[in-house]
Order: C-alpha cells, then structure tokens, then sequence
C-alpha cells in the first residue's frame, strides 16, 4: 500500500469494518476482461460465502478463472474543498481481499454458509429446504489476504 499512514493492520478492525458493511464487491477476469459486481456476503474470518443463481456470468468468470478480488467499503463521505475541484476527496474504510473460490458441493456445508449469510442481514435464525437449496448455488472464497485503509479520523 502506498499509504501506510493510512493503512490498517488489526485484523479486529478489519473484521469490523467488513461486518458493518451490506454489501461487497466482486473483481473477476475472464480472458482477459475484468467484471465487477456487488454481492450479499457472510464472513467468517477467514472466508467469504455468497450464493447465485444456478447459472449466469459471475458463474462463467468463477469457472474460468477462481482467483478474486474482493472490496469492501464503509462510512464513505464526500469531502469537498470550497476553491479548489481538485483538492476534493472521500473519508472512508475499505478492505481489499484476494482469494480463491470454489463451490460448496456438501448440503450441511451449504446450509451453514447460508445460515450465516442471512445472519449478517438478521437476527432470525433461518431454515432452508431441499428445494431452496437445489434453486441456488453458494460458494466460498478462502481468503489469502486482507488489506484495510483508513480515510478518516483514527480508529479506536
């Protein structure tokens, strides 16, 4: 990271920042071109689970190439400057992840992935049958690094 002043290394805080976010992004490449999309997530500290759709193209990116690049982003704020256009900039806290995905195959595997995505966006302890199950896929993405920054005021 260029800017180590604002770089974050408590893995605390890292797992904080991921777990207030609702959303993350996807960088995917497929023969040589890229594609990003945003993702409902559940993260365990050490891996990311998403689920899709039986088929579509983030399916045909994962297939072709299973190394990911995941964004997350927090508390994003405009920071305007009242003269100079070119002096604007943005508080934040992000986190950059890079990992390799792969398809849970396994039922209790993929209920425990899905229990635990609906956790980050409920409370309710959710159940799920063997027809909501057969209707999605879900996919976990072990994490090989975490990288975090801080735009902002210090972190406690």
């Amino acid at each position: 990271m260029r800017r180590t002043d604002k770089e974050i290394k408590d893995p605390e805080i890292i797992s904080r920042i991921i777990s207030m976010c609702q959303v993350c992004r996807l960088g995917l490449a497929k023969d040589n071109i890229p594609y990003i999309v945003p993702v409902s997530f559940g993260y365990d500290g050490s891996a990311l689970y998403i689920h899709t759709a039986t088929t579509g193209r983030k399916i045909e990116f994962f297939e072709a190439n299973p190394n990911i690049c995941i964004e997350f982003e927090h508390d994003v704020h405009v920071k305007a400057h009242e003269s100079m256009p070119c002096n604007w900039s943005f508080s934040y806290q992000s986190v950059i992840s890079y990992g390799v995905i792969r398809e849970l195959s396994e039922p209790t595997e993929i209920i425990a992935a899905l229990k635990l995505i609906m956790r980050t966006y409920s409370e309710k302890d959710w159940s799920f049958s063997e027809a909501d199950i057969a209707s999605i896929r879900v996919w976990k993405i072990s994490i090989d690094s975490l990288t975090g920054k801080n735009s902002k005021r210090k972190i406690d």
